[in-house]
């Protein structure tokens, strides 16, 4: 399976240079639990983090910003909050960083510097809402003008801003998301961050950034566009790691059935992992991945029935229990290399869990009731808030926090916002 979003831009020197000092770009931790919602069950975490740059790396910026204005913008939560969220980006660029605004319709404001933050937030303020939505023609001039103005060894970056709700223009799905792959390989990379209610199409606004090169983030607070555009700015805009790959054989010795957590638009072909030329997921600078499998020892009932083909343990004392669970594969890349790097790690039934592992199995414990619960059991939204606030830990910036309450919300039965 991979992680994140597809490609393989051309990095930075500054943080070529960076990123060839470590030994990996980003740090792996691997731990084990008991499963809260089926006894007997265990958990694997696999977290994986980008190591951040050092400050003083000067890396230059040429953004453009695609921004909605078709009449579906029209509301409190959409348009306007676009607006906030760009001007909060602008507070972390450097003045010579440029800035471009692209609408549907046209060009706003060519690439300006940003130490004319003045002209930058005067040409947004002037949007207004209203028109149809042709979003494939805005992207192609996004292109253009983010070529025309091509920083060499800086971030070139596109970041698209909408509802979602393309229906002007290269209708096709298949010939966008192939527009926007070709594109990536002039070494512009394309984000997109979602907002508002209702026609928001998050499966293509993933794929459109999986093939852009980019992240794909929903907004819908100020606090959600303070997360991801200046506390995680780095992980935005600055890969360090390419065509991240990971694979995870599991021993069947102690393993009678496993499970993904989410993730299902990221899973690759078992083939596919060996294979360079395949694209995968960026790890950004600071950026954090996690995903979490379940996994059913020998030995006890599975979710699944028993397999046709696997022996059946029925003596748990009979099976090898306290060996390896499963072995960890990871393959990337260093930016601007083609040939990818692979790190191995066997996983052991006794790697211990920290706060932050128990609280992403809340999260996703969370997720699971909210889709079906199918797979839960008798473990309940209660179950969840309690281990989230059990778990909680250092909140700096008071996300877990929100967390919890999204947690009430849903006990009291609120429409989830």
């Amino acid at each position: 399976m991979s992680y994140s979003h597809m490609g393989t831009p051309t990095l930075p020197s500054a943080l070529s240079s960076f990123t060839s000092e470590l030994e990996t770009p980003f740090a792996t931790h691997v731990s084990v639990l008991d499963s809260p919602w089926n006894p007997g069950n265990k958990l694997i975490n696999i977290g994986i983090k980008g190591y951040e740059h050092p400050p003083s790396e000067a890396i230059s910026s040429n953004l453009v910003f695609l921004l909605d204005v078709s009449g579906s913008m029209n509301q409190s939560d959409k348009l306007p909050l676009v607006k906030q969220s760009m001007s909060m980006l602008l507070s972390q660029l450097k003045p010579e960083d440029t800035v471009a605004i692209v609408v549907y319709a046209g060009a706003v404001l060519e690439p300006t510097p940003v130490k004319e933050k003045q002209k930058i937030l005067m040409a947004m303020n002037n949007l207004s809402a209203g028109g149809s939505t042709a979003g494939a023609a805005g992207i192609k001039l996004a292109y253009q003008l983010a070529e025309a103005n091509f920083v060499k060894d800086g971030v070139n970056r596109i970041i698209l801003a909408t509802d979602g709700d393309f229906n002007v223009g290269i209708t096709d799905r298949n010939d966008l998301q192939g527009f926007v792959e070709r594109k990536r390989d002039t070494g512009i990379c394309l984000s997109v961050l979602g907002f508002g209610q209702g026609n928001y199409q998050d499966h293509l606004m993933q794929a459109l950034a999986q093939n852009g090169n980019g992240i794909a983030a929903y907004i819908d607070t100020l606090g959600e566009a303070q997360k991801v555009l200046i506390d995680e700015a780095s992980s935005t805009l600055f890969p360090i790691a390419n065509d991240v790959k990971i694979q995870v054989e599991f021993n069947p010795a102690t393993v009678k059935e496993y499970r993904l957590l989410g993730y299902e638009s990221r899973m690759l072909n078992q083939e596919d992992f060996n294979n360079d030329a395949v694209d995968a997921g960026e790890i950004g600078a600071g950026h954090s991945v996690t995903a979490i499998y379940e996994v059913t020892p020998i030995g006890h009932d599975g979710l699944l029935g028993d397999s046709r083909y696997q022996p059946v343990v029925s003596d748990r004392e009979t099976a090898d229990v306290s060996g390896e669970l499963a072995f960890l594969k990871i393959r990337y890349k260093i930016p601007g290399e083609t040939t990818s790097k692979l790190i191995t790690q066997p996983v052991n039934n006794v790697n211990g869990a920290n706060q932050e592992s128990r609280f992403a199995v809340a999260v996703a414990g969370f997720a699971q009731l909210l889709k079906d619960g199918k797979y839960t059991g008798d473990w309940s939204l209660d179950d969840a808030l309690e281990m989230a606030i059990q778990n909680k830990g250092k909140d700096v910036y008071g996300y877990r926090a929100e967390f919890t309450q999204l947690v009430r919300k849903a006990m009291a039965g609120e429409k989830l916002q």
